[in-house]
């Protein structure tokens, strides 16, 4: 029988090495650099340290001193005060109160900088630069002592205390999450969509293989004339914008007049994989659009598309308007890119080979870009706070992941279809082709975006790391329309759904004919509060007179076929 000491030391290992290989084994899903890459890497290293060798010197001497001083503090038993931890890894006691730890804490971000200096000093440019400072990330965040059950205190602390049990809880969530083959980030157990997530009353009018339309019931005694479409991102589930009640973009709109018809994207299977980028315009957008006008009897409506909905939006009005019809009186873009020159941080996963590798996997018409693989490549643009922050108080110190809408959402990711995913890298991400007019033909004609030339409320977030804010004003220079842009605080997400009712956070306002972004915001208004209350006034401006709310979803042409949220969004991987 083995002693108790020895059961805790196996027991902690066991977890250790279990947790690092499931994270590892999700990480391979999108990273790693090709070959070539680190060739050029290796070269652009050798050539840096024939052209200066002292540099390159004086670095590993700093390292190599620095590092000895720690190890002489650590032989004195010496630690460095806590004061204002900015890390909040490290904000425990016990990383500052204990040598040992004390001395893991320094020489991890000792060896950070080291890192960040040796990537800083290769004379490596463009696309190539922004990648190894990504991955060069990467590998500093994932080595942190944090991560890791025997260097981290507070593990350490919590599994004495508990007298291992925390270790069993984190073997126990482990295993789940590897039955899952993702992270789980939330209490999934806490919502339920249709019960308390995804609740504002409605029917779904339409459905196709692609897609199901829902159309919200009015709470208003009399609404505006023109319907409003919104187009949500098709690489995530739609009630990102009707999460709960209190934080529903949809219900906002309802409340505030407006007969509101939603896309809700279907989780393509492997069967679908065929699916076009172009089927997505046609039997999405722009059926979506049809649709309303039919049910509402309106020969204009109103749109609005979130982030890759944007892009899809955008794309179908510019197919419309190649084939002389006028559907949309307006168009809201929120979060969206239309001009790939600066795509941020997602561009560090996307090149030639990458994409002639999805284009072989999908050549034969089937399969689909499993949504959890996209998910991960999202997590991983801030991988401390969504891949290892779950590691360390799920895994390692047993503690259930508390119940968040928002993460909930993210949990529920939505895969797409091969032939569409490889179509749109390749012509966004990678050849930048959709903001050259007539490079691109769509449905049959010939795409030019400026030559749309409709009102668009241009919307962005200001620490987005997905739609970079200065990518998204360049909107307001590719459209031909008059239009107006608002830069709103927070990411990419908490900056779109930020309610007004909460009036938290605050957005700028300015004048679109800046000559550039910087100069626009130099001279932007500062408004406290939500963006939507300012959007809401933009829109019904262009919404027409109120008329009596009707009485019912549909039409006699399009009768309800179930009530909302309906079963496409209802469908999980899991």
């Amino acid at each position: 029988m083995q002693a108790p000491d020895d059961q805790f030391h196996q027991t902690l290992d066991s977890l250790n090495q279990a947790g690092r290989q499931f994270v590892e084994s999700l990480l391979l899903q999108w990273s790693g650099q090709s070959n070539t890459e680190s060739a050029t890497i290796l070269a652009a290293m050798a050539v840096s340290i024939k052209a200066d060798p002292a540099r390159w010197e004086a670095m590993q001497q700093h390292y190599y001193g620095e590092q000895l001083k720690l190890w002489q503090r650590l032989a004195q038993g010496e630690t460095t005060p806590a004061a204002e931890e900015p890390d909040r890894r490290f904000r425990a006691p016990e990383w500052h109160e204990l040598p040992y730890f004390d001395y893991l804490r320094q020489s991890y971000l000792l060896n950070a900088r080291w890192l960040q200096d040796m990537a800083a000093a290769l004379p490596l440019a463009g696309q190539a630069k922004k990648r190894l400072d990504f991955f060069t990330r990467q590998i500093i965040d994932a080595a942190a002592p944090a991560n890791f059950a025997a260097t981290n205190p507070e593990v350490l602390k919590l599994a004495g205390e508990s007298n291992g049990e925390s270790l069993r809880r984190g073997m126990a969530l482990l295993n789940e999450d590897i039955r899952k083959n993702r992270i789980t980030m939330c209490d999934e157990e806490a919502y339920e969509i249709g019960r308390n997530i995804a609740v504002t009353p409605g029917e779904v009018v339409f459905e196709n293989e692609l897609m199901q339309l829902i159309q919200y019931r009015p709470q208003t005694d009399t609404v505006f004339a023109l319907p409003l479409v919104i187009v949500p991102p098709c690489i995530n589930k739609y009630y990102i914008l009707d999460l709960q009640p209190d934080n529903s973009f949809v219900r906002f709109a309802v409340e505030t007049g407006h007969t509101v018809f939603m896309v809700s994207w279907r989780n393509v299977p492997p069967e679908l994989g065929h699916i076009t980028w172009d089927q997505y315009i046609d039997l999405g957008v722009i059926s979506a659009i049809r649709v309303a006008r039919e049910i509402c009897g309106a020969e204009q409506i109103n749109t609005l598309g979130f982030c890759v909905g944007g892009t899809l939006l955008a794309a179908a009005l510019a197919v419309l308007h190649a084939k002389g019809e006028r559907p949309a009186a307006s168009a809201t873009l929120l979060a969206t890119m239309l001009d790939f020159s600066d795509a941020g941080e997602l561009s560090v996963f996307v090149d030639e080979e990458y994409v002639a590798q999805r284009e072989a996997q999908y050549a034969g018409g089937g399969g689909v870009m499993q949504g959890r693989e996209l998910a991960m490549t999202f997590a991983s643009l801030r991988a401390n706070d969504l891949i290892w922050n779950y590691v360390v108080n799920s895994y390692l110190k047993g503690r259930k992941p508390a119940a968040f809408d928002l993460l909930y959402w993210n949990s529920d990711s939505t895969n797409l279809p091969g032939a569409m995913y490889s179509y749109y890298v390749r012509n966004t991400y990678l050849e930048n082709n959709l903001c050259v007019p007539g490079r691109l033909s769509m449905c049959g004609v010939p795409v030019d975006l400026s030559r749309l030339d409709l009102p668009v409320y241009v919307m962005a977030s200001r620490e987005d790391h997905i739609v970079p804010w200065r990518t998204a004003w360049q909107n307001t220079r590719l459209l031909g329309g008059k239009n107006s842009f608002v830069l709103a605080a927070s990411g990419h997400i908490a900056g779109v759904i930020n309610p007004a009712s909460k009036n938290k956070r605050h957005y700028w306002t300015g004048r679109s004919a800046a000559d550039n972004a910087d100069v626009w915001l130099d001279a932007a208004e500062r408004h406290p509060g939500s963006w939507w209350t300012h959007w809401t006034h933009w829109l019904g401006a262009r919404a027409g007179a109120r008329i009596t709310a009707p009485q019912a979803t549909g039409s006699a042409t399009h009768p309800p076929l179930e009530a909302a949220p309906g079963r496409y969004v209802r469908q999980r991987d899991d």
